[in-house]
């Protein structure tokens, strides 16, 4: 031997020294040095199997937490209908006449057609929310299924002082339940509701499509109107003119029997006889335009086609227990794995006497300790 001294902790492996580690470091590298030093992959599962508990409790807590919240939940179920919007087959005025409609301040309208976007935005606006709002349906809260038993309004239970601000509350419930999405490159539109009763979403969305028709046919009936008005009044002018021109080409008949041997004559027998054309197709135009007009003003025929009729859907849209289940499955995971390091480093702290832990300790127990002796204080001077 050497006159070098070795400690009792050294071992000889061939001719050098190797240090054997004390025992507390020993178990400190086996237990725990995957969370003091640098985390590996072993280190990390040997934390996991070590807090077990805390890395699958944590996940299944959060995942029946979950589900039982999702049973408290009320269900909802959406109803969805498509539809696109047709253009009638109208008899237009001729250029002519609708430009003279136009000077005169009357508008005629136009042949029907609208865009997707038009009916979304129609859809949404607050005449036809609140007629779906006031209309009644059946009520899904009782067993009897009795037609038109409740107004929507009502079913939304919103709170107001009076019926306008009710409708105000309940438009903006509704709004919060309706979605509509305008299709521009097919033209159609797809309407969706959603309520806590598949019949009630059916009804509601049903209801939206008869107040489009419904709105469809007025305004197109007030157009015909407005249009058999203006050519009514051209019509009863133009047969004034007509029978006018007709006088003076008699009068002139009647003055000139011989006009056929003069050419003065025959020019003028030629103007008034165009004269009396004119009018005759004026008039002949506007007769039928007249007819056509009193035809469109009482046609009530829709112009939106149903795709899709709205059917009470027999699975609820929310809330989706499989996909919450999942969602929590995997959050509890990671703050199962996330529980687990942290415990077994608040463990390692405590077992090896960590000064910041220490210190932590005595300012909890101050703190506890100084509440202790405040709040009987405060019970003392409340009690006065």
């Amino acid at each position: 031997m050497s006159g070098r001294g070795v400690s009792a902790d050294s071992s000889w492996s061939g001719d050098r020294p190797t240090q054997v580690a004390p025992p507390a470091a020993r178990e400190g590298q086996a237990g725990g040095g995957a969370v003091a030093g640098e985390m590996t992959l072993l280190g990390a599962a040997t934390i996991l199997l070590k807090r077990w508990r805390i890395a699958a409790g944590v996940p299944l807590a959060a995942v029946l937490a979950t589900l039982a919240i999702s049973f408290l939940v009320p269900r909802t179920f959406t109803a969805t209908t498509t539809f696109i919007a047709q253009s009638a087959p109208r008899t237009q005025l001729p250029a002519g006449l609708s430009a003279i409609a136009g000077q005169l301040g009357v508008s005629l309208g136009s042949d029907g057609a609208r865009s997707p976007r038009f009916y979304a935005q129609l859809a949404t606006s607050r005449e036809l929310m609140e007629r779906v709002l006031l209309a009644r349906y059946a009520d899904p809260r009782t067993t009897a299924r009795v037609s038109d038993s409740v107004s929507l309004l009502a079913l939304l239970d919103v709170e107001g002082h009076d019926l306008r601000d009710s409708l105000d509350d309940g438009i903006k419930a509704l709004r919060r339940r309706l979605a509509v999405r305008p299709d521009l490159q097919t033209g159609m539109v797809h309407l969706r509701v959603d309520a806590h009763s598949p019949e009630l979403a059916a009804a509601v969305a049903t209801r939206f499509i008869e107040n489009l028709n419904e709105f469809n046919a007025k305004t197109l009936q007030s157009q015909a109107r407005e249009r058999r008005r203006f050519v009514e009044g051209r019509l009863a002018d133009a047969e004034r003119e007509l029978r006018g021109a007709e006088e003076q080409l008699r009068a002139f008949y009647e003055r000139n029997r011989s006009w056929q041997q003069a050419p003065q004559l025959m020019f003028e027998e030629g103007r008034l006889r165009r004269q009396v054309e004119i009018q005759q197709d004026v008039y002949l135009t506007l007769r039928r335009e007249y007819e056509a007009a009193r035809i469109d003003e009482v046609n009530d025929t829709p112009l939106i086609t149903v795709i899709d009729i709205a059917a009470a859907p027999s699975e609820p849209s929310s809330p989706r227990r499989g996909i919450l289940a999942s969602l929590a499955l995997l959050l509890g995971l990671v703050g199962g794995a996330a529980s687990a390091f942290t415990a077994e480093r608040i463990q390692q702290r405590r077992s090896g006497g960590d000064s910041e832990y220490a210190e932590f300790r005595v300012a909890m127990r101050d703190l506890g300790r100084a509440l202790s002796r405040t709040i009987p204080r405060f019970g003392r001077g409340s009690s006065r």
